[in-house]
């Protein structure tokens, strides 16, 4: 379904990103649990401050931590992955 309004394409935009950063969070989560990387920051994240439970729940599943880093302004938040035992 195409959307129809200005606020439908908003709202598709933004699931979009949403989607797209929990799919990269994920990714560096594995790749901290498998043993690639022992921390990786992703930065910039703008929609983190939402998908964070979700996010620290499946962290949480493998071993691994997510440490917020806010940010004063709103240019999005970074966020830190890494093992537990570190």
């Amino acid at each position: 379904m195409e959307p129809t309004s200005p606020d439908d394409r908003t709202r598709m935009f933004t699931g979009l990103v949403i989607e797209r950063e929990l799919t990269t969070i994920r990714g560096a989560i594995e790749m901290v649990a498998d043993g690639s990387s022992s921390r990786i920051v992703l930065g910039g994240l703008r929609f983190a401050e939402e998908i964070l439970p979700q996010a620290r729940a499946f962290a949480a599943e493998v071993g691994v931590r997510i440490v917020p880093l806010w940010m004063a302004d709103d240019a999005g938040t970074d966020l830190a992955i890494e093992r537990m035992d570190d």
